[in-house]
């Protein structure tokens, strides 16, 4: 066991997790601490870079993993560098440094091949790099091997073959400052030819069964596992930091230099951690990780796969939470207007009980709610989409623009769901967000578009509507005129595919048409 002592305040709690099938131990570990500070300054070990701070770069990812009560494993890549270090308790952790030092990672044999060596070189993330020439000036390799290594356990493991578009997506929250994607996507998919590699599971669940963090009322880094207890903390604390994957929080800390007494991370609530289907309903716990979250909207909505999947790198998705980012609030954040055009209604929760509210009207202002000191954001509430009968069409497009395609934060979003009967606009609602203080509905193009029929004429007036609802400010991402001009530019894309029309923009690009380079033998 490997054991760490820090000099902090009597309340912080030890932290446990699994590293090289060793228990690491470490105590008094600072509520705000990040999981790449400690990997880093405390452990000593460098192989895990830090590049821009932010979870925007890639650099500094790990792998975490953690047992299912299936009896089944996760593996997520997340950002070290925005992960608190105490988020990491009674999980397992895999770093650059480990994959060729894990004595649980060992060579996979058919049923039919007699015991082979316990060890091996490098693992199949690191050998595809190195036959593909996939690392350039270095610095960013590290975070690329985590990735691939999430794929691998994710997809090679599980028999999916790993396709072009599936290695864009699942490596889009990795940047390269030499520009050398092409070699590392040829990795990606020269992975599953080499040797296979297979994590000892029943090993590690045991491991982590004896880890398994113990509930507690009092600290400075509070991680209730249910609901119940979760409300009971946050009502004995009111002043503490609710953290939801910390995606956002983790900026504040790294950039702002702001410093929290005390946490509580509502990701350990069960109760928060369930998508489940109800009558006329899904309902997503606010601890469902983004990614999860969207897998689950996207089987009822197909058509959100690419606004999913843009909207933050796979890192980001698997560690920050639909519920965190509704409650933080951001006029830029993706999740709020989607669930705007979606009618969905967000549960709120204390020791008093639950109420809850239609998504818009949750804001009071920029960055402010109606979330009172004792509550937490409990369950995300969004309604099944209707049974279209053959006199009706049901449209949802959700239109993200950012200066770049993959991993960036929008200058402007807008999600429109319309439903036309007739020819003419049923229902219809619309999220905005980049354009107020706080994600908006545009109400007014709403009552615009309402009875109408549905021809290029009331389009065109629903542009100037749109146009002229919202008063965006000027910034660093885009010009409040600029911002006006595309939310009218995006009501007519909305028209056009209506219509049809299908190329119009970079989300029908095929990665697949690009031809890997032969790796020599």
């Amino acid at each position: 066991m490997t054991t760490l002592t820090h000099h902090a305040g009597s309340l912080t709690q030890t932290i446990r997790f699994v590293r090289r099938g060793d228990i690491v131990s470490l105590s008094n570990v600072p509520p705000t601490r990040t999981l790449l500070e400690v990997l880093r300054e405390d452990l000593g070990h460098t192989g895990t870079k830090e590049g821009c701070g932010e979870g925007d770069c890639g650099a500094c990812t790990v792998v975490l993993g953690e047992a299912q009560a299936d009896g089944g494993m996760t593996y997520r890549a997340v950002n070290s560098c925005i992960r608190l270090a105490h988020s990491v308790d009674g999980l397992a952790l895999w770093t650059v440094e480990d994959l060729a030092k894990d004595p649980l990672l060992k060579p996979a044999l058919k049923p039919t091949e007699p015991q082979a060596c316990e060890s091996f070189g490098l693992h199949p993330a690191q050998e595809a790099l190195v036959q593909c020439h996939g690392s350039q000036c270095g610095f960013c390799t590290p975070g690329f091997v985590m990735s691939l290594f999430g794929m691998y356990q994710q997809h090679v493991v599980a028999g999916v073959p790993i396709t072009r578009e599936l290695v864009q997506r699942d490596l889009s929250g990795n940047l390269c400052r030499c520009t050398g994607y092409r070699p590392i996507f040829d990795a990606a998919q020269q992975m599953e030819k080499l040797p296979a590699v297979q994590v000892d599971e029943p090993a590690l669940r045991a491991q982590l069964a004896r880890i398994r963090p113990e509930p507690q009322a009092q600290g400075n880094y509070l991680q209730p596992t249910t609901l119940a207890a979760l409300l009971q903390a946050r009502s004995e604390h009111p002043a503490a930091q609710l953290v939801a994957g910390c995606t956002d929080v983790g900026l504040w800390i790294n950039k702002l230099h702001k410093d929290f007494e005390q946490i509580i991370d509502v990701t350990r609530a069960a109760e928060l951690r369930v998508v489940s289907q109800q009558p006329g309903r899904l309902r997503i716990g606010a601890a469902v990780p983004l990614e999860d979250a969207f897998s689950a909207l996207c089987q009822h909505w197909p058509e959100l796969k690419n606004f999913a999947e843009r909207f933050a790198g796979l890192p980001v998705r698997n560690a920050g939470t639909l519920g965190g980012n509704v409650a933080n609030g951001s006029p830029i954040g993706d999740g709020m207007p989607l669930l705007i055009a979606l009618g969905a209604q967000l549960v709120l929760a204390s020791v008093r009980g639950e109420c809850s509210m239609p998504v818009e009207d949750f804001y009071t202002g920029y960055r402010k709610n109606l979330l009172a000191a004792d509550e937490v954001l409990a369950f995300i509430d969004v309604p099944l989409p209707p049974v279209p009968t053959h006199q009706e069409a049901n449209w949802l497009r959700a239109y993200k623009i950012s200066k770049r395609y993959d991993d960036d934060i929008s200058a402007v979003c807008l999600v429109i769901h319309l439903q036309i009967a007739d020819g003419r606009v049923q229902q219809v609602s619309m999220g905005a967000g980049g354009v107020a203080a706080t994600p908006v509905r545009a109400r007014q193009t709403e009552a615009v578009l309402r009875g109408q029929p549905w021809q290029l004429a009331t389009v065109q007036a629903a542009m100037a509507a749109l146009r002229a609802e919202f008063e965006p400010i000027s910034d660093m991402r885009a010009s409040a005129a600029y911002r006006r001009e595309v939310l009218g530019n995006l009501l007519q894309r909305f028209w056009l595919e209506t219509q049809g029309q299908q190329q119009i923009n970079l989300a029908h690009i095929d990665v697949g048409t690009f031809e890997p380079v032969k790796v020599l033998p």
